[in-house]
């Protein structure tokens, strides 16, 4: 798959028009109201004369515009969001083309019928392109093998969250019990939509650590006989994550949303994987399901056909009108990392990027600490905190004066928060290392 930089001067071209025929409707509206509104701009305004159709804001001055100092080559910012967050250039650089128009279809993207032939073969390339990176190692190598037909692959709405209910909904029977791996703030919200189901038996309970590590083998203690066992390969908030899938004698779940193919994926011991597409894969709208067939075919019957996996694969991930735009990035997004070297090539950046903060943690004498155990400390997300939430927020605004953005920790901990996926460039890295150094010396 190519990336081009052509059309990106027609777009800004475009873009600067259209914001030429804002900035006149707003003098128009000042001027003469709505009926200077429908002579200068072209619009047929419906009103009543009791109450006369008013644009909201039109009247308002502009935003004031963002002032933090650009530090990427590219004139962007360092955005350490943890999502929707960052993506590759060469992909927002395709994408503003194809916005416009498509593989010279004269359609963009965003326009084209999910029934079409042009998006037919997005849909077949991107699907292709998470297979290869799914299959053994999810190396680039042609020798990899792809994810086999006894694995289907869903693109479908409602984000991660939305699988807290489905899953339960279709595999939690009355008379079952799951097991869950309570991890932190994500798989608590998971087990209380699994609860409205069935049976939920917490065979890890991480709360008394504050969720600080994910648990050994040891520490999970399982039920019977689960209809499955769920768990999340890294968390967010908390900065953890699972250096290996936990051992279960049921079919594992798991939701991989902020380290889908950030390494080579484990299948093995798996009924289903699930991420959101936001953090790793591309814009929010659209959630990546990878699940064994023959663990579909033990869902319950009597579901609603749009929460049915079994039709939703049959359909193709097409029973309605599916994400279209979000489907595209995803597979600009794989095809980057098939050309980066594969999942492996993804893994060995990671650790690297992420060597360079917890480092600058360790460096910095005590002012900086890590919120997470050694050993299980994500290379996702980087979780830390000063000696004092006022230091924190300094830290944040600072950093924010310094091109480095999206630093404060998730709301429910405070703290701060460096989410480095596959995208973030090392360089970015590096700069919130050095950053840290200087501040930490500046205030401890």
């Amino acid at each position: 798959m190519r990336f081009s930089g052509t059309g990106q001067r027609e777009t800004g071209a475009i873009l600067a028009q259209h914001r030429g025929w804002i900035r006149g409707c707003r003098g128009a509206q000042s001027n003469g109201g709505t009926a200077g509104l429908r002579k200068t701009c072209g619009l047929d305004l419906c009103r009543s004369a009791s109450k006369p159709y008013k644009l909201r804001g039109m009247n308002k001055p502009p935003m004031t515009p963002l002032t933090a100092p650009p530090t990427m080559a590219s004139g962007r910012v360092f955005n350490f969001s943890p999502g929707p967050a960052t993506l590759p250039e060469p992909v927002l650089r395709q994408v503003q083309e194809d916005v416009w128009d498509f593989r010279g279809t004269g359609i963009g993207i965003l326009e084209h019928s999910h029934r079409g032939a042009a998006f037919d073969e997005v849909f077949e390339t991107t699907e292709a392109s998470c297979r290869r990176l799914a299959g053994s190692g999810g190396t680039s190598s042609s020798a990899a093998e792809p994810l086999g037909d006894d694995w289907c692959v869903l693109f479908l709405q409602g984000g991660a969250t939305q699988q807290f209910a489905s899953v339960p909904m279709s595999f939690l029977a009355p008379n079952r019990v799951a097991d869950y791996l309570d991890t932190g703030s994500w798989t608590t919200k998971a087990i209380a939509h699994a609860k409205a189901y069935g049976d939920v038996h917490l065979a890890f309970e991480g709360k008394a650590s504050r969720y600080d590590h994910t648990p050994d083998a040891d520490e999970i203690t399982a039920s019977d006989d689960p209809a499955y066992t769920w768990y999340c390969s890294n968390n967010t908030i908390v900065g953890t994550y699972f250096p290996s899938p936990p051992a279960s004698v049921a079919p594992l779940v798991c939701d991989a949303s902020s380290d889908i193919f950030s390494r080579p994926l484990v299948t093995d011991g798996h009924g289903m994987i699930l991420a959101g597409a936001q953090k790793n894969l591309g814009p929010a709208g659209c959630t990546l399901v990878i699940a064994r067939r023959d663990f579909l075919a033990s869902a319950r019957d009597g579901l609603p056909p749009i929460f049915d996996y079994r039709k939703l694969d049959a359909k193709g991930s097409r029973m309605n009108t599916p994400p279209t735009f979000a489907i595209h990035v995803m597979g600009l997004v794989f095809a980057w990392i098939e050309a980066q070297g594969g999942l492996v090539e993804m893994a060995a950046r990671n650790r690297d990027k992420a060597a360079l903060l917890y480092e600058a943690i360790e460096a910095s004498g005590g002012f900086f600490s890590c919120h997470a155990r050694l050993g299980v400390r994500s290379p996702m997300n980087v979780t830390f905190r000063s000696p004092s939430a006022e230091i924190d927020a300094r830290f944040v605004a600072a950093a924010a004066d310094a091109g480095l953005a999206g630093l404060k920790g998730h709301r429910s901990v405070g703290g701060l928060r460096a989410s480095i996926y596959n995208a973030f460039p090392a360089e970015g890295c590096q700069a919130l290392a050095d950053f840290m150094a200087d501040f930490a010396q500046r205030h401890g």
